[in-house]
C-alpha cells in the first residue's frame, strides 16, 4: 500500500550578515551570482575575492555558462558563479533549474546563495526563482526500484547577506502544489487506482483542515451524472466518483473559486481502443485532477480570504463488456443529451457532469484542468498549454499571467459558429466530430454547454503537464504545470474582483 511522502519544504535561512570566511566553513557548497559585468569592488569584500574573479573572467572568456570550484578551506567547499541577466519569467526559471542542477552535481546537504550587485527588486526575483528551482529538483517522485542507494541530499539553504529578507511564502506555497501534482501523476495505475487515490486526498486534505465529500456512483445516479457513469460504467469495479474538496476561511461560508480537474486513472480509450503507443503512459491522464488538487492545497496554505473547492471526477476509462460505445445517448446532469461519437473523448464526459455540478454553487470564478486533447499539443507543442474561455477579456489575464508566472498559456477561439461541427440529429451535441479537426477548439466549445453563460470560466488544456526533460523550474518530464499559473493569477487577488472585470 502506498503512502504519502514527506511534502515538507527545505529547510531555508535568511541571514543578513554579509558572509566570511567563516561562513563558508560551515556550508557544504556555496552559489554566488553576479551581474554581467561586475565591479571590482563586489570581489574586495569577498574572502578569496580575487580568485573569484579570475575564475568568473577565466570562464567568460570559455563562454562556460556557470563556474564550478572548490573554495580553498578545511572543508574543501564546493563553489559556483553564475552571471545573470534579465529576462523573462521561463528564461529565468531555466537558468534557475540548470544552476541548481550544477550545485547538486556536489551532493551538498547546505547551500549557502549570494545574490551580489542587484537591487532589492532584482535579489528578490533572483532568490525565488532559485528557490522553487531548488524546491523542485529535491522533491523526489515515487520510485519502485529494489536496491537505491542513499544518497546526501540538499536539505537546507542559507540565502547569505539577505537583508531586507525576501517573503518566500508563495514561492513555497507554489512548490507544495506543484509538488503534490507531480507525485500523484507519476504512480503506476495498479497502484493509484480510485480507492486507493480517494483515500490519499483524504488525508491530504485532513492535514490541510480541508473538507471533503464523495459522491460515489450510487449518488451521482440519483443526480443524474450520467456522463460521468457512461465512463466509469466499463471498470471492473464501483469505486469511481466525484470528490469535492473546500477551503474556508473564517466565517466565509461559500467558495467564489472552483476547480475542477479531470481525473482518468487510466484511459485505454475505451471501445475505441487506443494504440500501444497512445495508451503507453495514460496513468499520466488524471492529471488535471492532481493539478487541482495540487493548486487548492497551495491556496489553503496561503490562506487566502475566500473559499476555494476543487471538484475531481475520478475513474478509468476501460474496455470491457459494459463500456459505453459510439452512438450511446446519454444524458447530463444538466439535462444536455449527448451523441457518443468516440468513446476516448471520455475527458469531455466526466468534466461535463463536475462543470455543471460545481456550476450549481455559482462560484465568481470556473476553472477546469485537463490533459484533454492531441490536437492542443499539435498546436503549440508540450511547450505551452492551450487556454480557452467564455470572457474574452479573460485571454489577456491569462497570458499576462502566463507570462509572469513561467507557465505559459496560448488563448485559442471559441466562437459560436465552432458548435455548427458539434450538431447531433439526435440529441442536443455530439461529443465530439468525426473528423477531429481543431477537437482542442471543439472540447472547449462542448464543455461550455456545461458552464452558464453567468459564470466566468477558464479551460486548460494541459499540453505542457509532460515535456521531455522538464519546463522552466521543473527537472521532471511531468511537470505539474498549472499550479504556478494559478496561483498569479488567484494568490493575492479576490476572484470576485476578477469576476467584475469579466462581467
Amino acid at each position: 500500500m502506498i503512502t504519502l511522502p514527506d511534502f515538507k519544504p527545505l529547510k531555508v535561512t535568511q541571514l543578513p550578515e554579509y558572509p566570511t570566511r567563516n561562513t563558508f566553513d560551515t556550508l557544504d557548497h556555496v552559489l554566488i551570482v553576479f551581474p554581467q559585468n561586475p565591479p571590482d569592488s563586489l570581489f574586495r569584500r569577498l574572502p578569496q575575492g580575487l580568485q573569484l574573479k579570475r575564475l568568473l573572467q577565466k570562464s567568460r572568456r570559455a563562454k562556460i555558462e556557470f563556474s564550478t570550484s572548490r573554495i580553498n578551506n578545511s572543508k574543501s567547499t564546493g563553489l559556483t558563479l553564475a552571471s545573470y541577466k534579465e529576462a523573462t519569467a521561463y528564461k529565468r526559471l531555466c537558468w534557475a533549474r540548470k544552476l541548481i542542477s550544477t550545485c547538486n552535481l556536489d551532493n551538498p546537504h547546505s547551500l549557502g546563495v549570494l545574490i551580489l550587485g542587484f537591487d532589492e527588486t532584482q535579489r528578490a526575483t533572483i532568490v525565488k526563482d532559485l528557490l522553487a528551482a531548488a524546491e523542485a529538483a529535491t522533491f523526489d517522485l515515487p520510485t519502485f526500484k529494489s536496491n537505491t542507494k542513499p544518497k546526501k541530499k540538499l536539505k537546507h539553504i542559507r540565502i547569505l547577506s539577505s537583508k531586507p529578507r525576501v517573503p518566500i511564502d508563495s514561492v513555497r506555497a507554489q512548490a507544495l502544489g506543484n509538488n503534490i501534482a507531480r507525485w500523484f501523476t507519476a504512480l503506476p495505475p495498479n497502484i493509484l487506482d480510485a480507492k486507493t487515490y480517494f483515500k490519499l486526498i483524504n488525508q491530504l486534505c485532513m492535514q490541510h483542515e480541508l473538507e471533503t465529500t464523495m459522491l460515489d456512483e450510487a449518488a451521482l445516479k440519483k443526480l443524474g451524472a450520467n456522463a460521468f457513469l457512461a465512463v466509469s460504467q466499463g471498470n471492473a469495479t464501483r469505486d469511481a466518483g466525484i470528490i469535492q474538496l473546500r477551503y474556508r476561511p473564517s466565517d466565509i461560508k461559500h467558495a467564489d473559486l472552483m476547480l475542477v480537474g479531470k481525473g482518468i486513472l487510466f484511459d485505454t480509450g475505451g471501445t475505441n481502443l487506443k494504440p500501444f503507443k497512445s495508451m503507453l503512459d495514460m496513468h499520466m491522464d488524471m492529471e488535471g485532477s492532481a493539478v487541482a488538487l495540487g493548486t487548492l492545497i497551495a491556496l489553503a496554505t496561503l490562506k487566502v480570504p475566500y473559499g476555494v473547492d476543487a471538484w475531481l471526477p475520478i475513474t478509468e476509462n476501460r474496455l470491457s463488456a459494459t463500456a459505453y460505445k459510439s452512438q450511446d445517448i446519454i444524458k447530463a446532469v444538466n439535462g444536455t443529451t449527448i451523441q457518443v461519437i468516440h468513446t476516448d473523448a471520455e475527458g469531455r464526459m466526466v468534466l461535463a457532469d463536475a462543470l455543471a455540478l460545481a456550476a450549481r454553487e455559482k462560484p465568481k470564478i470556473l476553472i477546469d484542468y485537463a490533459t484533454l486533447t492531441g490536437t492542443c499539443v499539435s498546436a503549440l507543442t508540450e511547450r505551452y498549454s492551450g487556454v480557452f474561455t467564455n470572457r474574452i477579456e479573460a485571454n489577456y489575464i491569462l497570458r499576462k499571467a502566463g507570462a509572469e508566472s513561467g507557465e505559459r498559456v496560448w488563448p485559442f477561439p471559441m466562437d459560436e459558429d465552432y458548435d455548427e461541427l458539434l450538431q447531433s440529429e439526435v440529441a442536443d451535441i455530439k461529443q465530439c466530430s468525426e473528423t477531429g479537426y481543431g477537437d482542442h477548439i471543439l472540447a472547449a466549445r462542448f464543455l461550455s454547454k456545461f458552464v452558464p453563460d453567468d459564470i466566468p470560466w477558464i479551460h486548460i488544456d494541459l499540453s505542457a503537464g509532460h515535456h521531455k526533460g522538464g519546463l522552466a523550474h521543473i527537472p521532471s518530464d511531468i511537470t505539474g504545470f498549472g499550479v504556478k499559473l494559478t496561483l498569479q493569477l488567484f494568490s493575492d487577488k479576490n476572484p470576485s474582483k476578477i469576476s467584475e472585470k469579466l462581467a
